[in-house]
């Protein structure tokens, strides 16, 4: 709401402005702000390494051909 009010005020309302700061202190909010309950644990994908069977937690799917384990370079299936 924030941004909101100090777009249509025509002052700064981007995170780097001096306006938002302020008004963020005036009203005790925070300046960024946490992600939904929902969002947190909303993995579709899991993808583990064939190697050293590290776990990849995905929203996207991942193209297991072109991509490879970052520790071990192992390669990739999907669970």
């Amino acid at each position: 709401m924030c941004h909101y009010h100090l777009h249509i005020e025509g002052k700064g309302y981007k995170h780097r402005d001096k306006d938002f700061k302020e008004l963020l202190k005036k009203t005790g909010s925070p300046r960024y702000c946490k992600p939904l309950p929902s969002e947190i644990n909303s993995y579709k994908y899991i993808y583990k390494c064939g190697k050293c069977g590290n776990e990849y937690k995905r929203k996207r799917k991942v193209d297991t051909k072109k991509y490879v384990c970052g520790k071990c370079k192992g390669k990739l299936t999907a669970i």
